[in-house]
């Protein structure tokens, strides 16, 4: 979840001129600094190192990631060399106990940070964000990939904006129809980075069918070939500050055109337990700029706030899609488990279940535009679904 993004202040200043969501105005009041910017969905983790009962500082040293937010507060990461930041003053947090600072940089897009936990392995964190960990970066990793890539036949040439540690590359390089693998990052300094702590991942950049671009991913699009790609991946951000401009109409309306007929999109959708007001904007962009399918899928990525994160699928005008049952499964791809390449997360019974919503998500999302979903229930990310569990493995799945 890195770069690729364009530094754009316009959508902060339209988004003020609309009225403010609940949560964000109960976020407004409880803030300790008049200068907090509400829609903040994820914010800065920061360190702490534990005090004993006789008020002794421990050595054990902690990054604390937040996982809910209430109200902002400010926390002073200055001693470690990173700018004052806001950060959540959360009812929630999840701490991961620090062994070792492996790096500390910054590029001139955004802070970066390595260290190796005790049990999550190395932790990549970008201006205070935890991004991946070595333990449950394949939640994300494989299912950002194959969401998009196993429900459409024989992809051939796929974009990755942003997706500096390469982990989706990594991914992508496991269906062997695909000609090229275009990737579109903002940052050197990551995939620098990235190579020295996470080879895992950054494996994916010795792919002959990989070609890099370092650089906006806006312009990149705009100067793209119209109808050139059979998928595109938006790796990027968080959709806050500097990368809002990546959920916004004209950069989805750019993706829309560089995509053939038919072709899709898998865009990050934040978490469902947080700010549903995003997903419906985001849902309302996409629904209108794509003619096909258009839904909501989530997974489990503990590390993430909530330990959720979702995405939104969408399918160009053209030969239909069905993103609820792979058509190209995983499974069946000549060489993709072979030569120490197994898959840890991802399968074809769970790309189905990663369409099933919670009650309350498809309440919130029906009402936000029921005429949409009268109007295509064929195509409702909401729609109501008969539920039943699977005989083999117990995995439930929507029929």
């Amino acid at each position: 979840m890195e770069g690729g993004y364009a530094r754009s202040g316009s959508a902060a200043a339209a988004a003020q001129e609309k009225p403010l969501p609940p949560c964000c105005v109960k976020a407004k009041a409880g803030a300790h600094d008049s200068e907090t910017k509400c829609h903040e969905t994820v914010v800065s983790g920061w360190f702490t190192e534990p005090r004993s009962r006789h008020g002794k500082t421990s050595k054990v040293q902690y990054f604390n990631n937040p996982m809910w937010p209430e109200n902002l507060c400010p926390y002073n990461l200055s001693w470690l060399g990173f700018s004052p930041k806001l950060v959540l003053n959360t009812g929630e947090a999840h701490s991961l106990k620090v062994e070792k600072i492996l790096y500390q940089g910054k590029s001139p897009y955004q802070e970066i940070l390595v260290f190796e936990s005790a049990t999550y392995g190395n932790v990549l964190v970008l201006d205070g964000i935890v991004q991946l960990t070595d333990k449950d970066e394949c939640a994300y990793q494989e299912m950002v990939t194959h969401l998009p890539l196993c429900s459409i036949p024989s992809p051939k040439h796929v974009l990755v904006v942003g997706g500096g540690d390469g982990g989706v590359l990594r991914e992508i390089a496991r269906h062997d129809s695909v000609e090229t693998i275009d990737i579109c990052e903002i940052d050197q300094l990551v995939i620098d980075v990235c190579k020295d702590f996470f080879p895992n991942l950054s494996v994916g950049f010795k792919d002959p069918r990989v070609r890099l671009h370092v650089g906006d991913a806006v312009d990149f699009l705009r100067n793209a070939p119209e109808g050139k790609y059979d998928a595109i991946i938006v790796d990027s951000s968080d959709p806050i500050g500097p990368a809002q401009a990546l959920v916004e109409k004209p950069f989805i309306q750019t993706i829309a055109r560089a995509l053939r007929p038919g072709g899709v999109l898998c865009n990050l959708a934040e978490s469902m337990w947080l700010h549903t007001h995003l997903i419906q904007d985001m849902l309302s962009i996409c629904r209108a700029t794509f003619k096909g399918a258009v839904h909501y899928a989530w997974t489990s990525v503990p590390t993430y706030p909530s330990g959720v994160i979702g995405f939104l699928l969408c399918a160009k005008e053209g030969p239909p899609v069905n993103f609820l049952t792979p058509v190209n499964p995983i499974e069946k791809i000549e060489g993709a488990r072979k030569d120490g390449k197994e898959l840890r997360f991802y399968n074809s019974e769970i790309h189905r279940a990663a369409f099933v919503l919670p009650t309350f998500v498809r309440r919130e999302l029906e009402s936000y535009n029921p005429s949409t979903e009268k109007a295509n229930p064929e195509k409702s990310v909401a729609k109501s679904q008969e539920m039943k569990i699977m005989p083999n493995n117990a995995i439930l799945t929507a029929s």
